[in-house]
């Protein structure tokens, strides 16, 4: 993957368009949108979403697949920085963020013929200022998030088994319950002496 500090995700005026471009490829590629969803789980799972602005990132570069990790790099508007604390809940996962504050070119909305690149149709570009934020996580984690299991503290823990456990938990309280009530059941038709 490009690294974030390279600019060369917005070379040209055409960046806004690259964007677009990105999301197309995307939905081509079946291991791309697959690969994009597992990301998207680890950041959910992980809680990251319940941070301020988190939620509203685009994504404008990735999934960049490596032998053993997987990056994308989202953008936010200036003004809508996501909390940096929600990318601290990534760091002790082994994973890698960074962020940094760069000028891209949009097109202006068009509401009268001046703002058309004369001679063209084309509407013409204005800077605006955005955040980027370049997540990188290890396959592994991907891996233990969508099978269910996660290494906690050199334990590792099934998930599943972790829900069976509940289960019977919720089926012995049931049967006390149902035992409880027939027990109450009994000393109230019994007559008081």
């Amino acid at each position: 993957m490009k690294n974030i500090n390279d600019q060369e995700i917005f070379k040209d005026h055409s960046d806004y368009w690259q964007i677009a471009d990105n999301i197309k490829n995307i939905y081509m590629s079946e291991g791309s949108l697959m690969m994009l969803l597992d990301f998207e789980r680890v950041l959910d799972e992980l809680d990251v979403y319940a941070f301020k602005n988190w939620a509203i990132g685009e994504l404008v570069q990735g999934p960049e697949i490596k032998k053993y990790t997987v990056g994308c790099i989202f953008m936010w508007p200036e003004k809508l920085m996501p909390d940096p604390r929600g990318g601290s809940r990534l760091l002790p996962f082994d994973c890698d963020v960074k962020y940094k504050k760069i000028t891209m070119k949009i097109p202006t909305r068009i509401q009268n013929p001046s703002d058309y690149v004369p001679g063209t149709h084309k509407a013409k570009l204005m800077e605006q200022k955005v955040w980027l934020v370049e997540i990188t996580i290890p396959k592994s984690l991907m891996s233990d998030i969508r099978t269910g299991s996660i290494e906690l503290e050199d334990q590792d823990i099934d998930l599943q088994d972790l829900d069976d456990a509940y289960e019977q938990d919720l089926d012995q309280q049931e049967y006390q319950s149902d035992e409880i009530a027939q027990n109450a059941e009994q000393q109230l038709e019994q007559p008081a002496i």
